[in-house]
């Protein structure tokens, strides 16, 4: 892991060397006011320098990207106290020394505005001793507004794998739960985090803010119970063989977790992610659900799937032996069509694949099953039960990760 760390650390600023200049790490000269920016006090009119921040990294708490805004054309800022506006290589720059809002617009000529700072291209807005807000949320890294096509912007924070933590567990996990459940948490979460980190395919950021990575909303929010199960297991990793794998975890298994191949037909097969049963979830209103989709929303997804036609049947075509559906068979007034059921829940949003029955009506598809997610990893409200009759966050990734090891990195 320290080698991991380490090329981490020198990939992400070879990429914003790459994508622009390398922003210096502290500069010297006396900066000239500039006008404020919209509906934020007036930059302050004075000669002492503005630091010019890099984030802060260590080999055991590298730095994260996530990405908290997706193609915008314009929003505004809330900043608690003060902050600084610079371009990445700190030929331009201002700052505010009091609370306010501060605009961010992508103008038409492919550059981006912060408040009066006009770049093509990206600019950071670095908070002093302060946190930032951004869609109701609030936020205590680097925000970093990149330029993108058709005249728009990214808002991308950069922040420390420790404190992204204290951003993601209570959104994948109530602050109210047991200490041990989110402790398990909080080192599946960060195993994942890292595992995602090795193979980034984007140029400026590594994770979003939602359910294709992880939910995130910001650190600056903390609850006792998260800040003690990041604390207490800082740095704590599962690996396998030595390395680490991708902890997937999801809200309830439904009696019983499954072989990832379940759930992704390509990925390869692990005994971490093999499957555990399950007993302790079955207080959860999602372990037993119903749920009716429209005969439009079946027939859309099976004309997308090359079957057109009126919908006559559904059934469950195979399934494993926890009886989670692997695949379901679409009948209409022109023929038959095995789909993926996790193609198919992703796309209509039925809770899971484990399917108990199907009733077709006129009015609709009536699914009855058990659980919510995909099935693979950790079972939340399983870790939840576990913890609730004594058990300890090292007992419960025991459990649902079987021959994995807690690992300490250095």
């Amino acid at each position: 892991m320290k080698r991991y760390a380490q090329v981490f650390w020198l990939f992400i600023f070879s990429l914003l060397i790459g994508a622009c200049a390398s922003p210096s790490p502290r500069v010297q000269t006396p900066v000239q006011p500039v006008e404020s920016a919209p509906a934020a006090p007036t930059p302050a009119p004075v000669a002492d320098p503005i630091e010019i921040e890099q984030p802060k990294a260590t080999k055991v708490s590298p730095i994260v990207r996530v990405l908290i805004g997706e193609s915008l054309k314009e929003g505004f800022i809330k900043h608690s106290g003060r902050i600084n506006v610079y371009t990445l290589n700190g030929d331009k720059k201002y700052k505010i020394s009091q609370e306010g809002t501060v605009s961010v617009k992508a103008l038409t000529d492919g550059q981006i505005m912060v408040g009066t700072l006009k770049s093509a291209q990206p600019i950071v807005i670095a908070p002093v001793n302060c946190q930032l807000t951004w869609n109701n949320d609030t936020y205590t890294g680097l925000f970093y507004v990149f330029p993108v096509p058709k005249n728009k912007f990214n808002l991308v924070e950069f922040v420390s794998l420790e404190d992204y933590l204290h951003g993601v567990l209570p959104y994948e996990m109530s602050p109210s739960w047991p200490v041990d459940a989110l402790k398990a948490q909080a080192v599946a979460a960060r195993t994942y985090t890292l595992k995602s980190l090795e193979n980034v395919r984007t140029k400026t950021f590594d994770l979003y803010s939602d359910v294709r990575s992880q939910m995130y909303r910001g650190t600056g929010k903390r609850h006792t119970n998260v800040t003690r199960a990041v604390d207490e297991t800082r740095g704590e990793v599962l690996t396998h063989n030595g390395k680490i794998f991708f902890t997937y975890y999801h809200a309830n298994c439904g009696g019983g977790t499954d072989d990832v191949k379940s759930w992704n037909f390509k990925a390869p097969s692990q005994k971490p992610l093999s499957g555990a049963s399950c007993k302790y979830d079955t207080t959860s209103k999602n372990y037993t659900w119903k749920m009716t989709l429209s005969r439009a929303k079946v027939e859309n997804f099976a004309h997308n799937a090359g079957l057109g036609g009126t919908l006559r049947s559904m059934k469950v075509s195979n399934k494993t032996s926890t009886g989670r559906a692997t695949h379901l068979t679409i009948s209409t007034s022109k023929g038959n069509k095995t789909v993926s059921c996790p193609q198919f829940r992703s796309t209509t949003g039925i809770k899971s694949c484990k399917i108990t029955k199907i009733t077709t009506t006129d009015k609709g598809v009536l699914f009855e099953g058990k659980g919510y997610g995909h099935g693979v990893g950790m079972c939340q409200d399983g870790a939840k039960g576990m913890a609730q009759q004594g058990k300890t966050y090292k007992e419960i990734l025991k459990h649902y990760y079987p021959d994995s090891k807690i690992t300490q990195l250095k």
